[in-house]
């Protein structure tokens, strides 16, 4: 009999002990869920403070664990415990979200963002201004033809620029980093000189190089949303001819949609040799020998919408990035609710391909050749292939979007 009143006592004393444990630990997570809010709070303006308190009321901080009540199963409470953990870690996690958001809308370069030149465009304020879609071409210090080439056909130069911008919403900049980690160099003066002529460059912190691709593409992302906020996002290869009304049309049409992903999509060849071009590293991550990459969109150009971009920007840090670029890209979108959408008319070919489309009532929006990955002889032909494949003169004004 001793012995039965001592385990009972026993027992008792441990379920005792769950319950004061449960009571402490629901009191203290709530205090670290509360006390985020407020930090929270505090680094955001008004409205996305009222936001979160009206999307977080107290009574889904707090676990409901009845302290009063010694009775019951104590594995239930445990696990009802872990299920308020797992709760409250996933509020956390979108506040933080929400908070990384607000930061990245009102970045002024000291993490990462844009060391922006003396451009048309230089934002004086911290409001990001609202814009349809920022193109960013990605063009290299010994690409100055190339950038002539595509100055002298389909991008607008000088006060069309402006205009572009004031009247449609288009922002379109040549994007580049740095010739290296020390300012001043040769190759960044040339580039300054040509920026004050043209004034149509957006300036990367970014050390440039053909093996940091993958990278140059994540910071002009995570820059670009920082200082515009757009429903779209380009990129495109400065080798690539654009039809830029055929192009706002194309987007418009998936403006009401919040995560899209637009462009050729394709999925080649994971190639393990060494010395081979669009050799893989990493090609033992996708399986076995003769595998193919997930589908992505091939990399001369595509759009993103506006969260995608800011989740590049919020998680740039734990984004991995394999040595080709358009992989790196789809593989941060793998895993989330996002529509890729395949667009065939963002990679016709060249003449005879896209004059043909054109001359059917269906113009294209870009024209590449796939054996170059983009035009063959690009300054060279550029100019033959607006002319054969380019819209009507004006036709970016004359659409409305």
């Amino acid at each position: 009999m001793g012995v039965g009143r001592h385990q009972k006592s026993a027992t008792s004393g441990v379920s005792a002990r769950w319950v004061f444990l449960l009571c402490i630990s629901s009191f203290v997570l709530g205090v670290l869920v509360v006390n985020r809010i407020l930090a929270t709070s505090e680094t955001i303006d008004g409205n996305e403070r009222a936001s979160f308190e009206q999307n977080d009321q107290a009574s889904s901080l707090h676990p409901l664990v009845d302290c009063e009540s010694k009775e019951g199963d104590i594995l239930s409470r445990v696990s009802h415990t872990h299920d308020v953990i797992k709760t409250l870690d996933k509020t956390i996690s979108s506040l933080e979200v929400e908070l990384a958001t607000a930061r990245a809308a009102r970045s002024d370069g000291r993490d990462g963002s844009p060391a922006v030149s003396k451009s048309i465009d230089a934002d004086q304020s911290n409001q990001r201004p609202r814009m349809f879609f920022v193109m960013g071409i990605m063009t290299a210090f010994s690409s100055r033809k190339r950038r002539d080439s595509i100055r002298g056909t389909w991008l607008p130069k000088g006060d069309e620029l402006k205009r572009l911008e004031t009247e449609k919403g288009i922002i379109m900049r040549f994007v580049i980093g740095h010739s290296s980690s020390l300012s001043g160099g040769v190759l960044d003066h040339t580039i300054e000189a040509e920026e004050e002529q043209h004034k149509d460059f957006f300036r990367l912190n970014h050390i440039e190089g053909y093996h940091e691709l993958s990278s140059k593409t994540q910071i002009y992302f995570s820059s670009a949303v920082a200082k515009w906020d757009a429903d779209f996002y380009i990129k495109v290869d400065d080798d690539v001819h654009v039809n830029l009304g055929m192009l706002g049309s194309t987007l418009a049409r998936h403006r009401s949609k919040p995560r899209v992903y637009i462009g050729c999509m394709k999925s080649g060849p994971v190639l393990a040799q060494k010395g081979v071009k669009y050799h893989e590293p990493e090609y033992w991550k996708f399986g076995e020998d003769g595998n193919k990459y997930f589908r992505h969109a091939t990399g001369q150009i595509y759009a993103i919408s506006k969260d995608l971009a800011t989740y590049i920007s919020v998680n740039r840090q734990l984004l991995h990035k394999y040595a080709n670029e358009d992989v790196s890209l789809g593989s941060w979108f793998i895993g989330l609710d996002v529509e890729h959408i395949d667009d065939r008319s963002l990679c016709c070919g060249t003449p005879l391909d896209c004059e043909w489309k054109g001359q059917a009532g269906n113009p294209c929006a870009a024209s590449f050749d796939w054996s170059c990955s983009g035009l063959c002889k690009s300054v060279e032909r550029m100019l033959e292939i607006h002319q054969r494949c380019g819209e009507d003169e004006g036709a970016i004004w004359h659409t409305s979007f």
